[in-house]
């Protein structure tokens, strides 16, 4: 059953994803209370999660601040990323398992395309989680949602401003399934470094960085689609 704190815990991600509460906004024991009609105790609770959780951070037991990412917690969250869900896939490689649950992600986003649409954060990470739950490990994937909500702030940000196609993204996807499925673990090492290397540098430029070369390789997926069709 879900808890009061967890409901007002979810509730206030969500805001946060959507910019409904700035970056750097100060968050008060009183405000959460009178936000969600919660008790003191019950709004304490729910702020130390937050920061737990990484939504807020708090220094020298100061005023809570929703957190705000520069360039550099970008690409740190986004190496992370990659160390991890690399060795994700050579292990993927080895085995033989049902991929439905990341090509139905992948589908949704090729669906959203289609329609217009540029904010495919959810699906987009869907297709990654599904992924690294494939494994089986609940730890590891107790680990890979530690950096979620960092992960989809990332992509909230820069996904639905049109600098990172779908189209590219879907490309992507698509290969790096038919990578792991044909065993080549290092190819689809390879193409991942490259598929989030580039939001890596396309979104720390967008935060006031300057983007790194890997903004602007073109994605060998989609011109092998390209020169096929």
């Amino acid at each position: 059953m879900t808890s009061v704190v967890d409901a007002v815990v979810e509730d206030f991600k969500s805001l946060v994803l959507a910019r409904e509460v700035a970056p750097d906004a100060s968050v008060t024991e009183t405000d959460m209370a009178e936000r969600y009609d919660i008790a003191r105790a019950t709004a304490k609770a729910a702020i130390e999660r937050l920061v737990y959780d990484k939504v807020l951070s708090r220094r020298n037991h100061k005023t809570a601040q929703v957190v705000s990412l520069g360039p550099e917690d970008v690409r740190d969250i986004y190496n992370a990323r990659l160390y991890l869900e690399s060795e994700v896939l050579r292990r993927l490689a080895k085995t033989e398992r049902d991929w439905s649950e990341s090509r139905q992600a992948n589908d949704e986003i090729r669906s959203l395309w289609s329609e217009g649409v540029w904010d495919i954060t959810l699906p987009d990470m869907r297709f990654h989680t599904s992924l690294v739950a494939s494994l089986d490990s609940p730890r590891l994937v107790s680990i890979y949602a530690s950096l979620a909500f960092e992960v989809r702030l990332c992509m909230s940000q820069l996904q639905g401003t049109q600098r990172l196609s779908p189209q590219i993204i879907v490309a992507e996807h698509d290969k790096l399934l038919d990578l792991i499925e044909q065993g080549d673990g290092e190819g689809a090492a390879t193409l991942l470094d490259e598929h989030l290397s580039r939001a890596r540098e396309l979104l720390a430029g967008s935060l006031g960085g300057v983007s790194g070369p890997e903004a602007f390789v073109p994605s060998t997926a989609l011109a092998e689609l390209t020169q096929l069709s």
